[in-house]
C-alpha cells in the first residue's frame, strides 16, 4: 500500500522592523531572522500629509520583505517621552501616527520608550570620527537600530525568565 506523503510547509520566516519618527525623515531597522539583532534598513522621508508617509513606508517595507522573502511579525515605533515619563508634543505625533498606521496594516504595532536615542546614536558616531554631514545621512537608521535593540533585548531578556 503506497502512502502519500504530505507536504509540510515550512514555517514563513519573520522579523521585526524598528521606526525612528521624525517630522522630516523616519529611520528604520529590521531584525535579524532569530530576533536577536537589529541592523539598519533604510531612511524614508516624509510626505508632507502623515496618511502619505504611512503608506510610503508600508510600500517600502512590503517591498523590502517581498525581497528578503520574511513576514513582518511586528512594528515598534520609539515613542519619545519626556524625561519624566511624561507624554510631550513629539510622543502626541507619534501617537497619531501610530493610530493612523494601524488603520493601514494588521502588523501588530508596539510603541517603545525611545527616551535619548537620538542623542545616543548622535554620540556613537561622533565617537567613531563621523564628520556632522555624514552622521546627518544615517541618524534615524542608527537611531531606530538603537530602538529596535532596546526592544530585542528586553523581549529576550523576558522570554529567558519565563
Amino acid at each position: 500500500m503506497l502512502v502519500k506523503r504530505l507536504k509540510m510547509d515550512k514555517p514563513k520566516k519573520t522579523r521585526i522592523i524598528g521606526i525612528d519618527y521624525g517630522t522630516a525623515r523616519f529611520g528604520i531597522a529590521v531584525s535579524d531572522e532569530m530576533k536577536i539583532i537589529a541592523m539598519p534598513l533604510m531612511t524614508i522621508t516624509s510626505e508632507s500629509k502623515s496618511e502619505k508617509t504611512v503608506i510610503k513606508i508600508l510600500a517600502e517595507l512590503k517591498t523590502a520583505s517581498g525581497l528578503n522573502k520574511y513576514e513582518i511579525e511586528a512594528i515598534v515605533i520609539g515613542l519619545p517621552l519626556k524625561m519624566n515619563g511624561k507624554f510631550g508634543l513629539q510622543a502626541d505625533d507619534v501617537t497619531h501616527f501610530i493610530e493612523l498606521l494601524k488603520t493601514h496594516t494588521d502588523i501588530p504595532i508596539i510603541a517603545w520608550d525611545e527616551r535619548l536615542t537620538t542623542v545616543q546614536a548622535e554620540r556613537s558616531m561622533r565617537e567613531g570620527n563621523m564628520t556632522r554631514k555624514k552622521r546627518s545621512k544615517i541618524v534615524d537608521k542608527v537611531a531606530a537600530v538603537i530602538i529596535l535593540q532596546s526592544y530585542l533585548d528586553n523581549r529576550n531578556l523576558m522570554h529567558s525568565t519565563s
